[in-house]
């Protein structure tokens, strides 16, 4: 995704770019941190040194793609360092935290980081600016990272989406998520339903109901159309045919006639009632010839 300009998507990549053509320093075996006067340089320190940030908005991580890019990282080493902040004797990482686990992975001692003096409110956003531009993030984690700057920071929703170079619909969307139930949250963070899917089940606010369809729709293999399509019809039931109340007694009469009149004529015989103690006496056959007889046997009544 290409960063708005003047948003903060674009300080991201100047944040990265403006530290290429400074020469890269190595450091040697000491373990001391670094001083504030090393900002933006580029050096290595020890892995261990560097802890993830807990708030970070990615909590997902595919393995298989982690083993893939430790053993890109064991041929090549960190082509491109973790932005961090120092925190006391460590650094906590702002942005890189997929490249630190492939480290580990790879058990690689030293990664080369990029120290930024930054606010918590500005560390949120870079974090959350570098998964979107990566595609890093599921659905839920984009929508909690969003709520978070919403609550913690008190950035309207205009703001955040000129941030990341989206619409103000799509966050609004995206942070819509977080009301579904916590399973169906879980189906989507699984891939088992889409963000399509999701929004269509927004629409039913009892919480089983909607992880019950929603385990219809991952059942059944429901695109989102025809997902809108169920829930419409969950919502909006079909009128059920309202059954005539039969009178018991009377039923049992007429019951009683038509059995007279099968002895009768000697074939079934059906007395479909109406209103106004009127209705209409059917008579099945089941041959020419038994035709033939029942007229014939209705005639000699006359």
């Amino acid at each position: 995704m290409t960063a708005r300009k003047g948003g903060l998507g674009r300080g991201l990549d100047a944040m990265i770019s403006e530290t290429a053509s400074k020469p890269r320093t190595t450091t040697t075996k000491k373990t001391a941190v670094p001083n504030e006067k090393k900002e933006n340089s580029v050096f290595k320190v020890k892995l261990t040194q560097v802890e993830p940030n807990r708030k970070q908005p990615r909590k997902q991580f595919d393995e298989d793609a982690l083993l893939e890019l430790a053993e890109s990282i064991k041929q090549f080493g960190v082509l491109q360092p973790l932005l961090v902040k120092q925190n006391g004797d460590y650094f906590e990482i702002i942005a890189g935290e997929r490249r630190w686990r492939a480290s580990k992975l790879a058990g690689i001692k030293e990664v080369p980081v990029i120290i930024k003096n930054l606010t918590e409110q500005e560390a949120v956003e870079i974090s959350l600016i570098e998964n979107i531009q990566r595609e890093n993030l599921n659905p839920i984690e984009e929508a909690a990272a969003y709520k978070r700057l919403i609550d913690e920071f008190h950035l309207k929703q205009d703001v955040i989406a000129e941030r990341v170079s989206k619409s103000r619909t799509a966050v609004t969307n995206s942070m819509r998520l977080l009301k579904l139930d916590e399973k169906v949250q879980q189906m989507l963070i699984d891939e088992m339903i889409s963000t399509g899917h999701a929004r269509a089940l927004l629409a039913i606010e009892n919480k089983e109901k909607q992880y019950a369809a929603a385990v219809r729709v991952f059942d059944e293999k429901l695109n989102v159309r025809e997902t809108e399509k169920l829930v419409k019809e969950l919502l909006n039931p079909a009128p059920k045919k309202e059954e005539k109340v039969r009178d018991t007694a009377q039923d049992l009469v007429y019951e009683q006639l038509e059995e007279k009149i099968k002895g009768i004529i000697g074939s079934k015989v059906a007395i479909r009632r109406k209103n106004n103690n009127k209705g209409k006496i059917e008579i099945e056959y089941y041959s020419q010839d038994e035709l033939e007889r029942i007229v014939e046997l209705l005639e000699s009544v006359r």
